[in-house]
């Protein structure tokens, strides 16, 4: 299986010419029925043997923590970030393989983090039995600011990893890192409530998807690496944004009617969004709140309550998934043109005709 991003490495290195990677696009959209922005491709899988590595990948990072662990907790995440980049220099950088490189990242990005978080907060022994807890409650602003360091030289590590390895997930991993600094600093001065860890919480929700629809928009016709980012820059905005919003909902102290209407209600307003911009995955994150809300519609000493709450949300996805495009040219006709020629176009122009030979 070869993702755009293949296609757009093959065009690159001269292997194919870009007439011939837009041929083959239009003939796979052609084949399906459906446009290639519309599919939103990314690649996890590039074979079984992803599988295989990344199994191995996992044992060997797990025995190299449990190691370096008995001498300390700084020592554990230095070798399991060391681990993970020399793994990255063969099974990332020459064999650009998807699913290890994608562990590997976190492994690299995690191990950066617990390292200097150790380093500065500190643990009774090397498998952090003791401290962190400890530390927290005893010092809640100081604990916060050393967590927020830990995170600001995380976020350094993953742009390390991007220039090194061009990972796209490793922007989305970066910027989760940003996010903990500004969730760390804001709470080392404010008093942490529900209240605030939900408005701190959708603000950078927003940030993300702000970033996220940035990278979109330089590659509307998603035929390059960038809609690979913007792919898991939605998938860390989605919950930091679905989240708060639908939580104060569905505990609040309306009426389980009234809830879950106006769940239902955000979440049809969240489907006109992402049909807009032709990503599904704030869609995937409310889902069990939408499930939640319409099971509390019904008579819920029903036992086939869940049965019929699962029937209808399936079927009603399912109707979406098939009329995706045509959803989607009905809701950007009402976008301004000045919006709508930045995102992700309803057909993809023709290619260009081959030179005659």
């Amino acid at each position: 299986m070869y993702s755009e991003s293949d296609l757009d490495a093959a065009v690159d290195a001269g292997v194919i010419r870009s007439e011939d990677a837009a041929a083959l696009r239009d003939f796979v959209a052609a084949s399906r029925q459906s446009p290639v922005v519309d599919e939103e491709h990314f690649r996890l899988l590039t074979g079984f043997n992803d599988i295989f590595v990344s199994i191995a990948a996992l044992l060997v990072l797990g025995a190299t923590a449990w190691i370096a662990g008995t001498a300390g907790g700084a020592f554990c995440g230095a070798a399991v970030a060391a681990v993970a980049w020399g793994l990255a220099e063969y099974f990332t950088r020459q064999r650009r393989m998807a699913l290890p490189s994608i562990l590997l990242l976190v492994a690299f990005v995690g191990g950066v983090f617990g390292c200097v978080a150790a380093a500065l907060l500190g643990t009774s022994d090397g498998h952090g039995h003791l401290g962190w807890f400890e530390q927290a409650g005893a010092n809640s602003t100081a604990t916060a600011l050393k967590i927020a360091l830990a995170a600001l030289i995380a976020a350094g590590s993953a742009w390390l990893h991007w220039r090194r390895f061009h990972v796209p997930i490793t922007v989305a991993a970066g910027t989760a890192a940003a996010v903990g600094v500004v969730l760390s600093l804001l709470l080392s001065i404010v008093t942490p409530g529900a209240a605030v860890i939900r408005l701190v919480t959708f603000a950078a929700g927003l940030a993300v998807f702000s970033l996220a629809m940035w990278w979109d928009m330089s590659d509307p016709g998603r035929t390059t690496r960038r809609t690979d980012v913007a792919f898991w820059l939605h998938l860390l905005a989605a919950p930091l944004i679905v989240h708060p919003a639908f939580s104060l909902f569905a505990h609040g102290g309306d009426t389980a009617v009234v809830s879950a209407a106006i769940i239902l209600l955000l979440y049809v307003a969240l489907a006109a969004v992402a049909l807009a911009i032709d990503r599904r995955a704030l869609m995937v994150s409310a889902l069990t709140y939408v499930l939640v809300a319409v099971w509390r519609l019904f008579n819920q000493s029903d036992a086939l309550s869940p049965a019929v709450t699962g029937l209808l949300i399936g079927s009603a996805l399912l109707l979406l998934s098939a009329f995706w495009h045509a959803a989607r040219a009905r809701i950007l006709v009402l976008l301004p043109p000045t919006l709508r020629d930045h995102l992700p176009p309803l057909n993809r122009p023709a290619p260009t005709p081959r030179p005659a030979s």
